[in-house]
């Protein structure tokens, strides 16, 4: 079957742009193909700063004849109507029509089939659309024909278009369609400097090959294979290691269409910098990769290049044109470094955050001063409750904030934390208290990792915390996929902070503190609330904060394994904001439901709570007291009331102890009860007395089960 080749040749592609628009451009035209019946074997999209390319293989040289049914009017309907049918269904008499027989009466049926057109011809109407509709984030126009209007815009100006289509076994054609301003067929070109020159191709394997001649690497995986490779043989022959870099390599990746990798070199002397400044300078300012030693993994005096040309001279002047760049940048770094380190000697804490008094945090939350004072008063509450020294947790959260008003962090926005654990350190501060300056930051992702010491852990809880009521004080919560304050990533550090550590928080009240505390600051700023609604107005917002965070602990378990109905069926359970014994009854329910028992017992639970729910609904009243014993008129019932009391009283006990596998056991002991009373026992008993005695007793075994868990909130 025929296969397609598609290339859009531009001015250069912006680097962040490129893997988003190779999906796109195979997504869009794939979509198109299968919508128009030309189902394909398979599809690939590739992108070079210069090109984007599609190959799609085994498409139908022709759509499918469509065949549809049109229903026309009633047998014997009126002449108008069947004369419209006729000539709207293309029949010359009813005759060519059929009858289908209705329980509404028989009507005229007219099977229509429509040829199928080339697929080539579908491919020229789908090639401009996509081209016409392309989701850029930004696109420009260019040349004499950009001022009409509907003048085609791209990313960057579009020079050339390749597409053909056709068998492997024979010459592709060309599809014809018009793009303006553009050339359109079978002619592309190489490398910028190194084969500039015009060259035409005819489906993918020829048009690759001819590429790799011209000096292009069409595939990026492959360009970062080589950037990769090159680069660890560079390293490894100077008895060095390289420092990956993925994110760096996808951006070096798609700045060149022919990478050669080079080695340059920088002053010795710059290696008193921290490494971590150095790494950021070199890899901010020229996209360079950095190397170290094996042996004692600090940084050496080399880095890796990538170039986008085999150079005649080897790569000399390349290399010595950036060496040139990175000691400029290497002496600024040092420059700021060392101002920063005589601006933090011998200087109080007070007099590092003065300046913090001037710089707004936010608009309705105020300055970054009160938000540290805000930071600092909670760690101290904090700090007995994780095992952190309080006098140090104090100190470390007064000064976590301290390095954002450095000069290297000015350049570098990503390194604060880390420079303010270099600064402290270097001014003789305790060890745990310069370790929370760069932890109290963490995580930062689902990857990275959370604090450890008890003093970081303190300040950790106490940053994000303050942050999330501050803001949902206000009511900048996130929706959707918009979070521009990242308070997602905030409850989720919470959560692993405070579950890695195995630490024991009842968050509500704490909540609830942060937000009334906010709410006395911010009414006269922001809201008008009388005397009664700031009173319930911290409870309300702390309740729907604790609720973010459920739905974080459940993506959070879920990563894990868990079942995010097995949260909702914890967290239903009143006074349930303590993440870690949440997330450890979440386990042991989640083990107990993989049993014969747990099954059996919440197939038995359900069918209590749906009898319950339809007739409480009927009867208008809830069946919540407890039922009489001199109405209990068969063992069953005797029997379930004994189990019911025993579970209680075991499961509570063990609960109590935070021993939730032993709780689970004892729930499984309500099963034989539950399943006998339903296997013998007629609920709606004729006796209006002896009936409500039994939903009584079905909301006992409700009530046995929330000791654990409301099982009402578990899926089946």
């Amino acid at each position: 079957m025929p296969d397609l080749l598609f290339e859009l040749f531009s001015e250069e592609i912006p680097a962040r742009m490129q893997a988003k628009a190779a999906e796109d451009l195979r997504r869009m035209v794939t979509d198109k193909l299968v919508a128009e019946g030309l189902v394909y074997e398979g599809a690939k999209a590739f992108v070079t700063p210069r090109r984007l390319a599609l190959t799609v293989h085994g498409i139908p040289a022709r759509q499918p004849n469509l065949k549809q049914e049109r229903k026309g009017p009633k047998v014997g309907g009126a002449d108008a109507a069947i004369a419209g049918f006729l000539k709207a269904a293309g029949l010359k008499s009813l005759d060519e029509a059929k009858i289908q027989r209705d329980p509404k009466g028989d009507f005229y049926i007219a099977l229509i089939e429509k040829p199928g057109r080339p697929a080539i011809d579908v491919i020229a109407e789908i090639l401009p659309l996509a081209i016409r509709t392309f989701p850029w984030p930004k696109q420009m126009r260019w040349g004499e024909l950009s001022a009409r209007h509907g003048a085609l815009t791209w990313v960057r100006p579009l020079h050339s278009i390749v597409a053909t289509f056709g068998p492997e076994t024979e010459d592709p054609e060309i599809v014809q369609f018009e793009m303006p301003g553009v050339e359109i067929g079978q002619t592309t070109r190489g490398h910028r400097f190194m084969a500039p020159a015009p060259f035409s191709v005819r489906r993918f394997d020829d048009y690759v090959t001819k590429l790799e001649a011209a000096k292009v690497v069409l595939d990026p995986q492959r360009r970062k294979d080589i950037i990769l490779t090159d680069a660890k043989t560079l390293a490894s022959a100077q008895n060095l290691e390289l420092v990956e870099d993925p994110v760096l390599l996808d951006e070096v990746a798609g700045l060149v269409e022919w990478p050669v990798v080079l080695m340059g070199s920088f002053d010795e002397s710059f290696l008193t910098i921290p490494g971590e400044v150095i790494r950021a300078t070199i890899r901010n300012n020229q996209k360079c990769f950095v190397v170290s030693d094996p042996k004692t993994g600090k940084l050496a005096n080399k880095f890796i290049l990538t170039s986008n040309i085999e150079a005649s001279d080897g790569g000399k002047a390349i290399v010595a044109g950036n060496e040139r760049v990175i000691r400029a940048r290497l002496s600024d770094a040092k420059f700021f470094y060392e101002s920063d380190l005589k601006n933090w000697k011998g200087k109080s804490a007070d007099d590092l955050l003065k300046k913090f008094d001037q710089i707004v945090f936010h608009e309705k939350l105020g300055t970054q001063a009160e938000r540290i004072a805000r930071i600092e008063r909670l760690a101290v509450e904090l700090a007995p409750l994780v095992g952190a020294d309080v006098e140090k947790t104090m100190r470390a959260a007064k000064l976590a904030k301290a390095d954002l008003l450095t000069e290297v962090v000015g350049e570098f926005p990503e390194l604060q934390g880390l420079m303010g654990k270099y600064y402290a350190l270097a001014q003789g501060e305790d060890a745990s208290v310069a370790q929370a300056s760069e932890d109290h930051y963490k995580p930062q992702g689902p990857n990275d990792r959370v604090p450890t010491d008890p003093v970081s852990i303190a300040v950790a809880l106490a940053d994000k915390i303050v942050s999330l009521s501050g803001f949902w004080a206000i009511h900048e919560t996130p929706t959707g996929s918009k979070d521009p304050f990242a308070l997602r990533r905030s409850a989720l550090g919470v959560i692993r902070s405070i579950v890695d550590h195995g630490s024991r928080l009842k968050l509500l009240p704490i909540l609830e503190k942060e937000l009334s505390l906010w709410l006395n600051t911010l009414v006269p700023r922001v809201h008008n609330y009388t005397a009664e609604q700031m009173s319930a107005v911290p409870k309300s917002s702390a309740a729907d904060l604790l609720n973010f965070f459920a739905d974080r602990l459940k993506a959070q378990l879920r990563e894990q394994g868990a079942r995010h109905d097995l949260v909702d069926a914890v967290f239903a359970l009143e006074g349930q904001d303590d993440l870690l014994m949440i997330a450890r009854r979440v386990e042991a329910l989640g083990k107990f439901l993989d049993t014969d028992d747990g099954k059996n017992l919440l197939a038995g639970t359900k069918r209590a709570s749906n009898i319950l729910r339809i007739e409480e609904k009927k009867d208008g009243k809830a069946y919540a007291a407890a039922p009489e014993p001199a109405l209990y008129k068969l063992d069953e019932e005797k029997k379930l009331v004994a189990a019911i009391a025993q579970v209680k009283a075991e499961a509570s006990a063990a609960v109590a102890k935070e021993d939730f596998a032993a709780a689970m056991s004892a729930m499984a002991k309500l099963r034989p009860a539950v399943d006998a009373f339903f296997d013998k026992i007629k609920v709606n008993d004729d006796d209006a007395a002896v009936r409500e005695n039994r939903l009584k007793l079905l909301s006992e075994i409700r009530e046995a089960t929330r000791a654990v868990a409301d099982f009402s909130k578990i899926q089946d």
